[in-house]
């Protein structure tokens, strides 16, 4: 049976993925075996098919879950708001990521298993804590990570952390201020840390593929009744780093960088958000490995950093991993991952598909 990555896509998009996963795995669980390939589901819901044995071992990864709400299927011609010529498939996953899991699981499936080990790894919850990523141990070789990248081949990616900082003071009548401590004040303090955080002496700098970190306060907290000075502030912050900084030096760094601007008779804490998973850390390998070199060749696209936070940070710091993939997170209309318009030009799904093909026979050549 001769498979097609459009058609199956076709099939792919109107499954709804948002809220559960379970039909979509079923359809990819049984798209493999049409095609002679038996899958298992792992206790941490991913879908793991191999072929072929031996090294190198290529791993081919990418995810099924989306983001609500649903958008329907729709293909037909490109309009003038999307970046693509030809014909279009529209809807939630169409990018994001079922077309480049369409382009993976083509190559996947057509190259030829003797010489290597070729396994697709397709993660069901990237969209929220990445525990099928975390709880996966393939000790690969290689591993192209399925995003939509415009088939660029992308070989670094920012990390993403978040975290508390609490601010503790002393409750008082708001008509008597100077009898408490103000814990809402110190929010003056706070910024300014967070805007001096990059600037100390040992702060990881400027990366030569990702620029610089950054670190932004995104909601606040405090108080409990408008008459009394608060004894309690909470401010969430979303930091994107870049290598070498890890969830672990951040926070350590920050606790202190922070204890140095907040006044003293004002607490202050620093704390990591609970998570199931590792957080997302940042990742980069080298423009002259390889398999971005082989990849990048094939595809006819640029080198350059994804623009999001991607589980492939979980497999980069084994082995060299790249992002690749049909579609756009963003085109000069603005966002397409994750909004109401999302799209995947169909040739480019085609054509990423071949790449990866041709990627994996050099590789394994």
């Amino acid at each position: 049976m001769t498979f097609d990555p459009v058609d199956f896509l076709t099939d792919a998009v109107p499954i709804d993925s948002t809220e559960t996963v379970e039909p979509m795995r079923e359809f990819l669980v049984g798209t493999l075996s049409d095609h002679g390939v038996e899958a298992r589901v792992d206790d941490a819901g991913n879908i793991v098919a191999t072929r072929g044995s031996g090294d190198p071992h290529v791993v081919l990864n990418t995810h099924i879950d989306t983001v609500p709400p649903h958008v329907p299927y729709e293909r037909g011609p490109a309009r003038d708001d999307e970046a693509a010529g030809g014909e279009v498939i529209r809807g939630r996953g169409s990018c994001d990521a079922k077309g480049p899991l369409a382009a993976l699981l083509s190559a996947f499936l057509a190259v030829d298993p003797d010489g290597g080990r070729v396994t697709l790894a397709v993660t069901p919850d990237e969209e929220t804590l990445s525990t099928g990523a975390a709880a996966l141990d393939l000790a690969a070789d290689y591993y192209v990570v399925g995003e939509p990248t415009g088939l660029d081949v992308c070989n670094a990616a920012k990390g993403r952390f978040q975290g508390t900082v609490t601010l503790g003071g002393e409750n008082a009548h708001a008509a008597e201020p100077d009898d408490g401590v103000n814990a809402v004040s110190a929010l003056r303090e706070v910024v300014d840390a967070l805007e001096t955080f990059d600037g100390r002496s040992d702060a990881p700098g400027v990366h030569a593929d990702l620029g610089g970190p950054t670190l932004t306060p995104t909601t606040v907290d405090g108080g409990t009744a408008t008459n009394q000075i608060p004894a309690e502030c909470e401010v969430v912050v979303d930091r994107r780093s870049v290598p070498p900084e890890t969830s672990e030096g951040f926070r350590s760094a920050i606790s202190a960088h922070l204890r140095d601007y907040v006044p003293d008779d004002v607490t202050v804490t620093f704390d990591l958000t609970d998570r199931e998973s590792p957080f997302l850390e940042a990742f980069s390998t080298p423009a002259d490995d390889p398999l971005v070199t082989t990849l990048a060749a094939a595809a006819g696209g640029e080198v350059r950093p994804f623009t999001a936070a991607t589980e492939a940070s979980y497999f980069a710091a084994d082995a060299p991993t790249v992002v690749f993939g049909p579609g756009y997170l963003a085109d000069e209309e603005g966002a397409v991952a994750h909004s109401d318009r999302e799209y995947v030009p169909v040739d480019e799904v085609r054509e990423a598909a071949e790449a990866v093909e041709a990627t994996l026979d050099a590789l394994r050549d």
